[in-house]
């Protein structure tokens, strides 16, 4: 889970200044896996792979570029 999350907001530019909405990235799978997006994304938070920017209209993510190595392990 936590690899289709890096690739979906890699694939779509969301590294460094451009966010998405974290309810986005649900977008594409199966029903019974959207649940497991949020615990998964929340483990890319901690990771520091992923950077939480909260906005006045909800949570929003990105790819954090320091951590570079970590994202290419997840893109292979």
């Amino acid at each position: 889970m936590k690899g289709f999350i890096v690739k979906k907001l890699f694939h779509h530019g969301y590294i460094g200044g451009r966010h998405t909405d974290m309810e986005n990235l649900k977008k594409g799978l199966p029903g019974h896996e959207k649940g497991d997006v949020k615990e998964a994304a929340e483990e890319l938070i901690k990771e520091d792979i992923l950077i939480l920017k909260p906005t006045s209209y909800g949570k929003h993510v990105y790819l954090n570029p320091r951590k570079k190595p970590e994202i290419e392990k997840y893109l292979q």
